[in-house]
């Protein structure tokens, strides 16, 4: 035992980095309760989002994104817009269908910020189409935002408007027209008033024809409302909705796919972005010939104007002159010059276009209204290519800006690319201008050499001729222009989508993709049993207590005497009135166990003395040495039980003993030791109680008189048992130790403190304290935890039968509510 007391020592650092997994692990089956009733809890949790939630559908529809060449088109009618390519177009689909502008002509063409709503059993439902009502919307006025007003039906003519509008006294209304947020005053309270079906209602917040819609009849038991919403917002919220895909590793069909609430919705929802982005496509497809068609009208209206004029000035000469024949040879000149008018009328037009054309590109920064070259008889590849080319970027830049920032990578490689075709298209138009003079200064020579032959005839005649000519080339270059006008309108109308719909979206009967139910099953299944846990392990890890054995064998090398587990009876006198109990069985093994430790000290025969001590008051030292000394009475050795806690005595209540005369008075010399000495009911016990509390325990305890007692007592006595003041709290039991053969220090599980252990290794290794061994209290027996500590003293640890109830601190067990809060409570 002394070398024992030299080696014991505080494993500081095993304590810090060894953790107690099957300690934890028992602590979490311990509290198993706890974890059902978490559990229990997350999953109504779970249930209850789940009754709320709607059913979330997905729906699709197949688009194919295709070069379709115009059947008319020929190197002359080349005035169909180029995409770039199939790759091209593509990448401007899944751009478009992300634009803002996109989604707001699909949202009005819905017209989805008007909402139909029916009272559900836990919130409002989007009914859409299945509404009874339909709402025309009167979209020059302002409707009521955010507010869902109730239509109730009346009779067959008549419905009723009800909202309430609290204290409110204005409210933000939208005009769909342009989109305007006004605040319009109203009047608290309740809004009720009746209308007639099929009129228009004229509100300061609400504008609309409501009309019953056919075949579904309003149901009287459900609450109907109609409901607007912020066009803007509504756009935002739908502008990244359609999630964009290739169908099957396709390069030119794409799948479109939108989930929500409504499949009515999505239907329409996805059905209507497609035809929309059709018609835009088309709409940007015949842009060039738009451009020409209207290039050519314009032209026309002026050619007409001419006609008009020249016809004019022919009926003047015919009225002033009289009628002459021309002779076939004057025809046949005046032909052959008109036929050189004509030309140079040609060429003189292609100038202006190409000057105009220069014009434009200079000073304009929008290059999508070109008219094409070919309208006005320009026949060169490489200008037609080039503008053709320049306006292909011009709308490529037009559509990305609408997603793009200004001054992004993306729109300033355009704006290069726009800028180097713009250098090319100059000099292309500088080389058809020098070609083009060229041929006029030809034409005017033979212009001005038939001129000076018809100078010889009359000037009435000259003038005749004249006329007629202007005449004729007039109409020639109309009837021209209309040929090209019909041949650009042919083109046009030839001209058909790159993007057609393969397959339209359609309700089939698809059930929910959402929500996840079970995953939220899953989930409160999951988070119900882990919070548990995480708050068990955190009080395991924050817990400073001694909750196990195996707590003792890491922080000392103390031995164990033995285990001591909880019993619910009335006093402390287990061991004498419970004889059989498992309590009382424990106390015998301890009895046996000190055997052995006084047979090491060859203590064999004389009295014995031993003392019992704790770390803090409530750890059961009182009663543990009560029945201590009764198993060892019990046993037939003559046993004295000594009180010595002096501060806060104890015994005498569970023998029923008057403390008016104890120790105390014998340490003052104020009593003897047989008038201090009581006889219990217990054969064998004798009792000596602390007496009245002094002002100077330690100095009593210290004096000679202790010495004494003690010697007196081993004289009288087999065994002499010390109930001594707790060790952590006073140095008392330091003094009596000495008069001790074994020191008993108590440790109540899920009580005494860890470093308390510190402080029992440290007086071990001063010399402080000998002899001494630890005696667990409260110990409860863990189904499938073995406590086998081979300590060598011969004795077993196989009395916790049960669940037992203190028999000192707690007279009733505790109920379900109670123990949750005592392991809230522990620390």
């Amino acid at each position: 035992m002394a070398n024992l007391d030299q080696d014991i020592e505080f494993d500081e650092s095993s304590r810090r980095l060894t953790f107690d997994f099957q300690g934890f692990l028992f602590k979490v089956l311990n509290n198993w309760i706890i974890i059902a009733i978490s559990v229990g809890i997350a999953l109504g949790i779970a249930y209850y989002i789940n009754v709320r939630k709607q059913n979330i559908y997905r729906l699709n529809a197949l688009v194919s994104v295709e070069s379709e060449q115009n059947p008319f088109f020929t190197a002359n009618t080349s005035i169909s817009f180029n995409w770039g390519g199939v790759s091209g177009k593509l990448g401007k689909v899944m751009t478009t269908l992300a634009t803002r502008s996109h989604n707001e002509l699909v949202i009005d063409s819905l017209q989805f910020y008007k909402q139909y709503l029916k009272q559900g059993k836990y919130h409002l439902l989007d009914i859409y189409k299945a509404s009874p009502y339909d709402v025309i919307l009167d979209k020059s006025k302002h409707q009521i935002l955010g507010s869902p007003l109730e239509l109730k039906h009346v009779n067959d003519n008549q419905f009723k408007i009800i909202y309430d509008f609290g204290e409110t006294q204005s409210v933000s209304c939208q005009r769909y027209s342009d989109r305007s947020i006004i605040s319009v005053p109203v009047s608290p309270g309740v809004f009720e008033q009746v209308f007639n079906y099929g009129e228009p209602v004229s509100l300061p917040f609400f504008n609309a024809t409501v009309n019953k819609r056919n075949g579904i009849n309003p149901d009287t038991e459900n609450q109907y409302f109609i409901y607007f919403l912020n066009f803007d917002s509504l756009v935002s919220r739908f502008q990244n909705s359609v999630n964009v895909s290739f169908f099957r590793g396709s390069s030119t069909v794409l799948s479109l796919s939108q989930s929500g609430n409504n499949k009515a919705k999505i239907v329409d929802y996805l059905n209507a972005t497609t035809e929309i982005l059709r018609k835009t496509e088309l709409r940007t497809k015949n842009l060039y010939a738009t451009n020409t068609i209207a290039f050519i009208d314009s032209t026309m209206r002026a050619v007409g104007d001419d006609i008009k004029g020249v016809n004019q000035e022919m009926d003047n000469f015919r009225s002033s002159n009289k009628v002459f024949n021309v002779t076939d040879d004057i025809t046949n000149t005046s032909e052959r010059l008109k036929e050189y008018e004509t030309s140079r009328e040609a060429e003189r037009t292609k100038i202006n276009y190409l000057n105009n054309l220069e014009s434009y590109l200079q000073n304009k920064s929008d290059y999508t209204n070109i008219a094409a070259p070919t309208s006005v008889g320009i026949e060169e590849s490489g200008l037609l290519n080039s503008i053709s080319k320049l306006t292909s970027l011009a709308i490529q830049r037009q559509n990305q800006s609408k997603t793009a920032r200004e001054g992004s990578i993306l729109l300033r490689r355009l704006d290069a690319q726009i800028d180097t075709e713009k250098n090319v298209t100059f000099e292309l138009i500088s080389a058809a201008r020098r070609g083009i003079n060229l041929q006029l200064g030809s034409i005017n020579g033979s212009i001005a050499k038939l001129e000076s032959e018809l100078k010889k005839l009359p000037k009435e005649q000259q003038e005749f001729l004249k006329i007629q000519r202007k005449l004729d080339i007039s109409q020639e270059a109309y009837n021209v222009y209309q040929e090209k006008r019909s041949e650009a309108a042919i083109v046009k109308a030839a001209n058909v989508s790159d993007i057609t719909m393969i397959d339209a979206a359609k309700d089939v009967g698809n059930g929910p993709i959402g929500p996840k139910k079970s995953l939220n099953y899953m989930m409160a299944l999951m988070l119900g049993g882990l919070i548990p846990v995480l708050g068990i392990f955190v009080l395991f890890v924050l817990d400073n207590t001694i909750s196990s054995s195996e707590d003792i064998e890491r922080l000392s090398k103390i031995p164990i005497i033995g285990l001591v587990g909880k019993y619910n009876y009335k006093n402390n006198l287990v061991a004498f009135e419970k004889p059989k109990s498992a309590v009382a069985e424990s106390f015998r093994a301890i009895r046996s166990s000190l055997q052995f430790i006084y047979k090491s000290q060859q203590k064999d025969s004389g009295a014995k003395t031993l003392m019992f001590t704790s770390s803090i008051s409530g750890e059961g030292k009182t009663f543990c040495s009560i029945n201590t000394a009764t198993v060892y009475a019990l046993s037939g050795k003559k046993t004295v039980l000594v009180g010595l806690d002096l501060r806060k005595p104890k015994i005498f209540d569970d023998f029923e003993v008057k403390n008016d005369k104890g120790a105390v008075n014998f340490l003052i010399n104020d009593s003897n030791l047989e008038e201090i000495t009581h006889q219990t009911h217990i054969p064998n016990l004798d009792l000596i109680l602390s007496g009245p509390i002094p002002p100077n325990p330690s100095e009593l305890l210290m004096s000679e008189r202790m010495t004494e007692l003690i010697n007196e007592l081993k004289l009288k006595y087999d065994m002499v048992v010390l109930d001594t003041p707790p060790l952590g709290l006073v140095t008392d039991a330091l003094e009596l130790s000495q008069h001790a053969d074994a020191s008993i220090f108590m440790v109540r599980l899920n009580y005494t403190k860890k470093g308390m252990l510190a402080l029992v290794n440290s007086k071990v290794r001063k010399g402080e304290l000998k002899n001494v061994n630890f005696l667990l209290n409260f110990y409860r027996h863990k189904k499938g935890h073995g406590y086998g500590y081979g300590y060598g003293y011969g004795y077993g640890y196989g009395y916790g039968y049960g669940a037992y109830g203190d028999a000192y601190h707690e007279n009733d067990k505790k109920g379900l509510v109670k123990r949750i809060k005592s392991f809230f409570k522990r620390k």
